[in-house]
């Protein structure tokens, strides 16, 4: 068992470290290692093989960033599932019933999205409270 501070963040700087150091060498094989080919579907924008078409400026509908901020949302409420997992046997009965109120809440903030519409991207209506 860990008993100092630095043994107890070694762990976590050794994994910082490999992190980025995997980082910098996948990017340093792929400067020296792959293909450089110049032509102009390669220097195009995209390369799905469709021409561009339109402005690059053009406007997104307000559902994709209500998408978007739901995703970081959700996205959210699974980090707070990892340290109440790793403590879990400490709260016993406790906090599984914080547990179950945290998720119940946001089962609650999941339906009243649904039912305003925001996950419906088929709709082609307007709907003046997504605005």
């Amino acid at each position: 068992m860990p008993t100092t501070l630095a043994q107890v963040y070694f762990p976590v700087l050794v994994q910082m470290i490999i992190a980025v150091g995997m980082g910098v060498a996948f990017v340093a094989m792929s400067l020296l290692i792959g293909k450089r080919v110049k032509d102009k579907v390669k220097d195009s924008p995209y390369e799905s093989g469709i021409k561009p078409t339109g402005d690059a400026r053009q406007r997104f509908s307000v559902k994709f960033y209500l998408v978007a901020m739901l995703f970081i949302l959700f996205d959210m409420e699974a980090i707070f599932l990892y340290p109440w997992a790793v403590v879990y046997k400490e709260l016993k009965l406790f906090g599984f019933f914080e547990m179950l109120l945290f998720i119940a809440f946001v089962l609650c903030g999941y339906i009243y999205i649904w039912n305003k519409g925001v996950l419906d991207w088929a709709t082609t209506r307007e709907d003046p409270t997504l605005r």
